[in-house]
Protein backbone atom coordinates (compact mmCIF):
# COMPACT_ATOMS: atom_id res chain seq x y z
CA UNK A 1 0.00 0.00 0.00
CA UNK A 2 1.27 3.43 -0.85
CA UNK A 3 1.93 5.81 2.02
CA UNK A 4 -0.86 8.23 2.89
CA UNK A 5 -1.07 11.32 5.08
CA UNK A 6 -4.02 10.00 7.10
CA UNK A 7 -1.85 8.57 9.88
CA UNK A 8 -0.28 12.02 10.40
CA UNK A 9 -3.59 13.61 11.40
CA UNK A 10 -4.67 14.02 15.03
CA UNK A 11 -6.62 11.03 16.38
CA UNK A 12 -9.91 12.95 16.62
CA UNK A 13 -9.71 13.87 12.92
CA UNK A 14 -8.86 10.27 11.98
CA UNK A 15 -11.93 9.20 13.94
CA UNK A 16 -14.11 11.81 12.18
CA UNK A 17 -12.69 10.58 8.85
CA UNK A 18 -13.64 6.97 9.64
CA UNK A 19 -17.07 8.02 10.89
CA UNK A 20 -17.78 9.68 7.57
CA UNK A 21 -16.77 6.49 5.76
CA UNK A 22 -19.14 4.50 7.98
CA UNK A 23 -21.90 6.90 7.02
CA UNK A 24 -20.99 6.61 3.36
CA UNK A 25 -21.10 2.83 3.47
CA UNK A 26 -24.79 3.04 4.46
CA UNK A 27 -25.98 5.76 2.09
CA UNK A 28 -27.67 3.29 -0.24
CA UNK A 29 -28.85 1.28 2.80
CA UNK A 30 -26.84 -1.72 1.70
CA UNK A 31 -23.25 -2.60 2.50
CA UNK A 32 -21.57 -4.72 -0.12
CA UNK A 33 -18.61 -6.94 0.59
CA UNK A 34 -16.43 -4.53 -1.42
CA UNK A 35 -17.60 -1.55 0.65
CA UNK A 36 -17.02 -3.44 3.89
CA UNK A 37 -13.54 -4.47 2.76
CA UNK A 38 -12.74 -0.86 1.85
CA UNK A 39 -14.08 0.36 5.20
CA UNK A 40 -11.97 -2.14 7.15
CA UNK A 41 -8.88 -1.27 5.11
CA UNK A 42 -9.35 2.42 5.87
CA UNK A 43 -9.89 1.68 9.57
CA UNK A 44 -6.50 0.01 9.55
CA UNK A 45 -4.89 3.03 7.90
CA UNK A 46 -6.50 5.38 10.43
CA UNK A 47 -4.62 3.69 13.31
CA UNK A 48 -7.54 3.95 15.73
CA UNK A 49 -7.85 2.14 19.04
CA UNK A 50 -9.70 -1.19 19.17
CA UNK A 51 -12.52 0.49 21.12
CA UNK A 52 -12.90 3.22 18.51
CA UNK A 53 -12.92 0.63 15.73
CA UNK A 54 -15.67 -1.31 17.48
CA UNK A 55 -17.79 1.82 17.89
CA UNK A 56 -17.32 2.60 14.20
CA UNK A 57 -18.27 -0.93 13.17
CA UNK A 58 -21.46 -0.62 15.20
CA UNK A 59 -22.19 2.68 13.48
CA UNK A 60 -22.43 0.78 10.20
CA UNK A 61 -25.79 -0.49 11.49
CA UNK A 62 -26.93 2.85 12.90
CA UNK A 63 -24.86 5.67 11.39
CA UNK A 64 -24.86 9.21 12.77
CA UNK A 65 -26.20 12.05 10.63
CA UNK A 66 -24.06 13.49 7.88
CA UNK A 67 -23.76 16.74 9.86
CA UNK A 68 -22.38 14.84 12.85
CA UNK A 69 -19.90 13.06 10.59
CA UNK A 70 -18.67 16.31 9.04
CA UNK A 71 -18.14 17.84 12.47
CA UNK A 72 -14.53 17.48 13.53
CA UNK A 73 -13.10 17.08 10.04
CA UNK A 74 -10.29 19.49 9.35
CA UNK A 75 -9.50 20.51 5.76
CA UNK A 76 -7.01 17.71 5.08
CA UNK A 77 -9.05 15.04 6.87
CA UNK A 78 -12.10 16.20 4.93
CA UNK A 79 -10.38 15.94 1.57
CA UNK A 80 -9.01 12.48 2.44
CA UNK A 81 -12.46 11.40 3.62
CA UNK A 82 -14.07 12.63 0.41
CA UNK A 83 -11.47 10.86 -1.71
CA UNK A 84 -11.98 7.61 0.15
CA UNK A 85 -15.76 8.04 0.21
CA UNK A 86 -15.65 8.20 -3.60
CA UNK A 87 -13.51 5.05 -3.68
CA UNK A 88 -15.97 3.33 -1.34
CA UNK A 89 -19.02 4.45 -3.31
CA UNK A 90 -17.47 3.19 -6.55
CA UNK A 91 -16.22 -0.09 -5.07
CA UNK A 92 -19.40 -1.93 -6.12
CA UNK A 93 -19.01 -0.73 -9.71
CA UNK A 94 -21.36 2.26 -9.66
CA UNK A 95 -21.91 5.51 -7.82
CA UNK A 96 -25.68 5.71 -7.43
CA UNK A 97 -27.67 8.94 -7.23
CA UNK A 98 -27.95 8.90 -3.42
CA UNK A 99 -24.21 8.38 -3.05
CA UNK A 100 -23.48 11.12 -5.60
CA UNK A 101 -25.71 13.57 -3.74
CA UNK A 102 -23.94 12.91 -0.44
CA UNK A 103 -20.51 13.21 -2.06
CA UNK A 104 -21.50 16.58 -3.48
CA UNK A 105 -22.77 17.70 -0.06
CA UNK A 106 -19.43 16.73 1.49
CA UNK A 107 -17.48 18.61 -1.20
CA UNK A 108 -19.65 21.68 -0.75
CA UNK A 109 -19.21 21.55 3.03
CA UNK A 110 -15.44 21.43 2.49
CA UNK A 111 -15.56 24.41 0.11
CA UNK A 112 -14.02 22.48 -2.78
CA UNK A 113 -14.22 23.39 -6.47
CA UNK A 114 -17.63 22.69 -8.08
CA UNK A 115 -16.45 19.65 -10.06
CA UNK A 116 -14.40 18.10 -7.24
CA UNK A 117 -16.57 14.98 -7.00
CA UNK A 118 -16.51 14.42 -10.75
CA UNK A 119 -12.72 14.77 -10.78
CA UNK A 120 -12.44 12.21 -7.99
CA UNK A 121 -14.82 9.83 -9.78
CA UNK A 122 -12.72 10.06 -12.96
CA UNK A 123 -9.54 9.46 -10.96
CA UNK A 124 -11.20 6.44 -9.34
CA UNK A 125 -12.20 4.98 -12.70
CA UNK A 126 -8.61 5.29 -13.90
CA UNK A 127 -7.35 3.67 -10.71
CA UNK A 128 -9.79 0.76 -10.88
CA UNK A 129 -8.93 0.22 -14.57
CA UNK A 130 -5.24 0.18 -13.63
CA UNK A 131 -5.92 -2.42 -10.95
CA UNK A 132 -7.90 -4.55 -13.43
CA UNK A 133 -5.00 -4.33 -15.88
CA UNK A 134 -2.79 -5.72 -13.12
CA UNK A 135 -5.13 -8.66 -12.50
CA UNK A 136 -5.32 -9.30 -16.24
CA UNK A 137 -1.52 -9.24 -16.49
CA UNK A 138 -1.17 -11.70 -13.61
CA UNK A 139 -3.62 -14.05 -15.30
CA UNK A 140 -1.67 -13.73 -18.58
CA UNK A 141 1.56 -14.71 -16.79
CA UNK A 142 0.25 -18.23 -16.25
CA UNK A 143 1.91 -20.69 -18.59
Amino acid sequence: MLPDTLQNLPRDERYAYARLLAYMARVDEEITVDELAMFEQQLGKALLSPNQREVLRRSLKNPPSLEECLDGLGPEAGRLALRDAVLMAASDGTVDDDELEVLKEIAEHLGLVPDAVQQLIEWTKIGYAWMQDGYDMLNALQG
